[in-house]
């Protein structure tokens, strides 16, 4: 019996027309370009400044224009997955609202939150309701409006994030393209590192929450570098391994952007020179779930048809973990 993968055969990306440069953040916080670039390999992020706009709003326009590019009617979109922190409120689910707005008549769908781990953990999740045989066409959403949790008089962590999404069309294939492996982790220790501490069940929004800055990003930086250094290092390591591939077999390292030492940390690992990794992160900082489609976006062009890629990422949980996949088109 033939093996059903699910290849992606489409991707598209959204992205806020406003500009956050360092220079301006440098006017709001105690920072400079030098500072925030030698640290982060960060110049400038995307925020959505539209009043009464949100996460859906972005996901729902990357969808519209995936749909666009493909040509698929949206009654024909069975399955939809959006992997955010950032929802639009706590239900209805952002899927639902991305339904709505993107027309998507015929779709069940659910929101995934992983963090800045939410792409692979949702093509992982995808993956399998493409290769049960039910399911012919499913959209992956990575969506992040980041700069409605950032505390913008927090220089260590406001100058990292920004808003985005990108999405993906999955469908069956029975060549040897597309999902091949995944290795992917979580531990609950990183809980005390990265957080958002209050507007759950644990502690609901209060005066007190709201006067202590709650419900905005925390980030114990040092500890979450260490962790994320080892840990995306260690599982594109892993899967490389089990497949039996070399930085020589590698056409691309897809890597969630959070900070340019990480990626060059995991690139090494897994012996890649610069000019195999995907990199956007000058451009867009950390929109958590949607870096890595938007890295594919980016440079869709320059992908082909077979390609090897490795994706990795590391986010708040702790979640980790690395996605082999062999590209599924030629460039267009």
């Amino acid at each position: 019996m033939t093996q059903i993968r699910a290849a992606i055969t489409a991707v598209n990306g959204w992205l806020p027309d406003y500009v956050l440069t360092n220079e301006e953040l440098s006017t709001m916080v105690d920072t400079n370009d030098e500072w925030i670039t030698t640290r982060t390999g960060i110049k400038e992020r995307r925020i959505l400044k539209e009043k009464g706009k949100a996460t859906s709003d972005m996901a729902a326009e990357a969808v519209k224009g995936l749909l666009l590019k493909t040509g698929t009617k949206a009654e024909d979109i069975e399955v939809i997955i959006v992997s955010t922190i950032t929802p639009d409120m706590t239900f209805p689910n952002t899927a639902s609202l991305v339904c709505l707005k993107a027309g998507l008549t015929n779709a069940w769908g659910f929101d995934l939150n992983a963090a800045c781990s939410g792409f692979i953990f949702g093509l992982e999740t995808a993956t399998q309701f493409i290769t049960s045989g039910k399911y012919k066409k499913v959209i992956l959403v990575g969506a992040d409006m980041m700069s409605t949790i950032v505390d913008y008089t927090d220089r260590t962590t406001c100058v990292l994030f920004g808003d985005g999404a990108g999405a993906i069309m999955l469908e069956p294939t029975n060549d040897e393209l597309g999902v091949m492996d995944t290795e992917l982790k979580v531990n609950g220790i990183g809980a005390q590192y990265l957080n958002l501490k209050a507007g759950g069940s644990l502690r609901p929004a209060s005066h007190e929450t709201i006067d202590n800055k709650e419900h905005c990003l925390y980030q114990d930086g040092q500890n979450v570098f260490k962790f994320a250094v080892k840990s995306m290092a260690d599982a594109a390591e892993a899967i490389m391994k089990r497949n039996n591939l070399t930085g020589e077999d590698i056409a691309w390292l897809v890597p969630h952007q959070a900070n340019k030492r990480i990626i060059d940390a995991t690139a090494h690992r897994a012996g890649l020179t610069d000019e195999k990794v995907m990199l956007n992160i000058q451009k867009y900082g950390n929109t958590t779930a949607a870096t890595i489609p938007l890295c594919l976006w980016d440079w869709e062009k320059k992908l082909k048809k077979g390609d090897n890629l490795i994706l990795a990422a590391f986010g708040g949980g702790f979640t980790w973990g690395s996605i082999y996949l062999k590209w599924a088109y030629d460039p267009k």
